[in-house]
This record gives C-alpha cells, structure tokens and sequence, in this order.
C-alpha cells in the first residue's frame, strides 16, 4: 500500500493504539528489571520503550510492506539498520517513548514520534501525548496543526521573533565537550528563560505553537527530530544545521538550531557562540 495524506489518519491512530496497549499501562507501574541503562545513567530503556516499537512496528510493516522501519531500540540492537533510510523509497521512523527518563521517574513529559520519509525527505511527522491524548501533525505542504483528544484540529504557528533577551529556548550543553560546554552554558543566560524538559516530543511542541522561540540540539538521532523539524517548518520557523546546511534524515552530526526565522537563526548562533 502506498503513503498519502490519509495514511496521516491510520498512523494516528496507530500511535494512539501502541500508548493505551504498551505504553501507559507501564507508566508509574514498572518494576526495577523493567528498566535498564543504556549508555550512562540517563540513557534508559524500559519495557514500555521495546513493546511500543514491536507494537508499531509490527503494524506498519503490516500496512506498508516492502517499507524500511527504523526504531531507536531496533537501532540498539543492530546499528546497520539506519544504512537504508536515506535511500528508501519509504520508510518510517519510530521513537517509541521519547522522553524515557522521565517516563521511568513517573513525570508526565514523554511522547511517541513518528516520521515518514520517502526517497531521503520527511514527509510527513506526528508527535503523540499519551498522557493529554493528542498529537502535533505535519505533512509536507500542508501546514502543522494539534489534534486535540476530541479530534479538532487547531493550526499551530511559531512565535514571533523577538530580541535575545527576551526569547526563550532550548540547548543541549550537556552534550558538549569543553571548552565549548562552558560556553554554550554561560551564553544561554542571556536568553529570557533557558529551559529543557528532557524530551524532544514535547520541547518541539512548545516550538512549534509559539511557546519558545528556539532549540539548540547536539546529538542528533532521526527519531528524536525528524518529526518535530517538520512539524516545526510547517508551523512556520525554520531550521538547519550549526554550518547553516539542511537538516536531512541522513544527517547523524553537527546539531541543528531552530528558530522563528532565518534572520533569528543567525542572531540566536552569534548569542551563543561568543567567546
């Protein structure tokens, strides 16, 4: 079956389905061998994480065969699985908790993302909030919008640019080496309101309907932004690499900045990167 504007539906749908079987009757309720490290302390997997990715996937390659599914925890198991995404005709990206240390303290911010990406662009994002019952949406063209948990559909707009001071946002520091960690951490109090709720799902949330003005992100994995820079382009902003290129599906290095506009882009990066 191919992909179209209607598929958007189904796959919304599907995203609802996953939550109420796999992920939420997990959440608040996992046991200490439900939970488990990845790579430190805060990189964490749970069982909520590797039974929502075999729920959906199972489904998509059900509906769509012949498509390539890349999931994170696919992705931790065999790393060679992001070799065909660049080049499939279709292909779906999954992030089936984004958010997992959250969701594993009992915190209500955590999400599920979904991308598709046909012939190496997005084309279309869904961000889902299990716990609100909603979703951001996104098809290439066709503008952003929340769909709130009685099915209204209300369109979404980045907010307006604004002076340095008084614009809030995002940047993952953390992920930085120094000197440049230091840095980026001292320039982002020159900002109105640094923040970061550890979830992309629902940090390009508040992009994307006008409640932050940026994001910084330094480790850049296609399920925890290919979703949300879609979402966030139809919605208005715009976004590229820390070189000023495209962020495409195949880019894996060099951060990305989002912001309301070009102009606000360049300001936002000088902001930060001053010595």
């Amino acid at each position: 079956m191919r992909f179209d504007d209607t598929s958007v539906d189904w796959l919304a749908a599907l995203l609802t389905e996953a939550a109420k079987a796999e992920i939420m009757p997990r959440w608040r309720r996992l046991g200490a061998d439900d939970i488990r490290r990845k790579s430190s302390a805060i990189d964490l997997v749970t069982e909520a994480d590797e039974q929502a990715e075999r729920f959906i996937t199972a489904r998509l390659k059900e509906r769509f065969p012949g498509a390539v599914v890349v999931g994170e925890e696919a992705h931790a198991a065999d790393p060679s699985i992001l070799e065909g995404l660049a080049d499939a005709d279709l292909a779906f990206v999954i992030d089936p908790v984004d958010g997992t240390f959250n969701f594993a303290a009992g915190m209500p911010l955590f999400g599920v993302m979904l991308s598709v990406v046909a012939k190496g662009e997005t084309v279309a994002g869904i961000i889902h909030d299990p716990v609100g019952n909603d979703f951001l949406l996104a098809s290439r063209g066709s503008g952003a919008f929340v769909k709130d948990a009685r099915g209204d559909l209300e369109p979404c707009r980045v907010a307006a640019a604004a002076p340095i001071a008084e614009m809030s946002g995002i940047v993952s520091w953390h992920y930085a080496s120094e000197p440049t960690r230091s840095m980026l951490a001292r320039n982002h109090t020159k900002f109105r309101a640094p923040f970061n709720f550890r979830c992309a799902a629902h940090e390009y949330r508040l992009l994307a309907t006008g409640n932050a003005h940026f994001i910084v992100y330094l480790k850049l994995m296609p399920w925890d932004h290919l979703a949300g820079v879609l979402i966030h382009a139809e919605a208005g902003g715009y976004t590229a690499r820390l070189d000023g290129s495209p962020y495409l599906p195949s880019t894996l290095e060099g951060g990305l900045l989002a912001a309301p506009d070009q102009e606000s882009w360049h300001e936002i990066k000088r902001a930060l990167w001053s010595e």
